[in-house]
């Protein structure tokens, strides 16, 4: 069946996650010095362990409340680890909170995403993003995009689920009724909507479950049906049309 919409999950499949830079630690350091004036407080390890604590405790809090999936929201832990953040403007505290994480990991826009994104728009496929994020997710993204003649504005908004917004996250299954709703609403199926994702627990059957199609990346070349790398997505929706 022909696709009308394609929703993307981010990291692991729109944008590539490896090992942080190796003067990550060097960063650190020269983050408190630039944006709070001070040697760092704790190291990134005591940083990463302090903040841990935090999460499990707002995950064991929202699931007593009922939420099997729960999203936390990052700047409150950040600044409940690093109280001294309290003391930034709002949009430095973003911009600390942004290189933090650009300090944990390194991230680059997996090889053929693009691509996809340019045929997919081109047919008049309407995209969206379900993704676990925060947000800076979606500067990540932007910057992502850089270069390659896209931007955020070929995701439709009202079809992009970010986790940070609503309080849960996949695969907690709301994720999919909300955006299959949203997709009848423009008279869009279930048959006729993709879901790209690189898991297959968070991704590919919550999908499946609503009646979707799928897609899972894999760093491999493709092995199975609706499996493979982007060259192998790319190569399929060309046969698709």
């Amino acid at each position: 069946m022909k696709i009308r919409a394609a929703i993307f999950d981010v990291y692991g499949t729109l944008l590539e996650v490896s090992a942080p830079p190796k003067n990550a630690d060097v960063l650190w350091a020269k983050l408190f010095e630039n944006m709070l004036g001070t040697p760092a407080t704790l190291s990134r390890m005591e940083f990463s362990r302090l903040s841990s604590h935090v999460i499990a405790r707002c995950h064991t809090e929202a699931k007593a409340r009922g939420i099997p999936w729960p999203e936390i929201n990052w700047p409150g832990v950040v600044m409940e680890v690093i109280p001294a953040l309290a003391r930034l403007p709002a949009r430095k505290r973003e911009d600390f909170i942004l290189r933090q994480m650009q300090i944990g990991r390194t991230l680059q826009l997996a090889d053929h995403a693009a691509d996809c994104l340019h045929r997919l728009n081109e047919n008049g496929v309407i995209l969206g993003i379900a993704s676990n994020s925060q947000a800076y997710t979606l500067r990540e993204v932007t910057e992502a995009l850089r270069g390659t003649g896209l931007n955020l504005s070929i995701f439709d908004p009202d079809l992009c689920f970010w986790s940070f917004e609503n309080g849960f996250s996949k695969p907690d299954p709301h994720v999919s009724r909300i955006l299959t709703a949203r997709l009848e609403a423009r008279g869009i199926k279930p048959a006729e909507t993709l879901m790209v994702g690189d898991r297959l627990d968070n991704d590919i059957e919550p999908a499946r479950a609503f009646g979707w199609q799928a897609w899972q990346i894999t760093r491999a070349a493709g092995r199975a049906a609706g499996a493979g790398n982007w060259r192998d997505l790319l190569a399929w929706l060309k046969s698709n049309r």
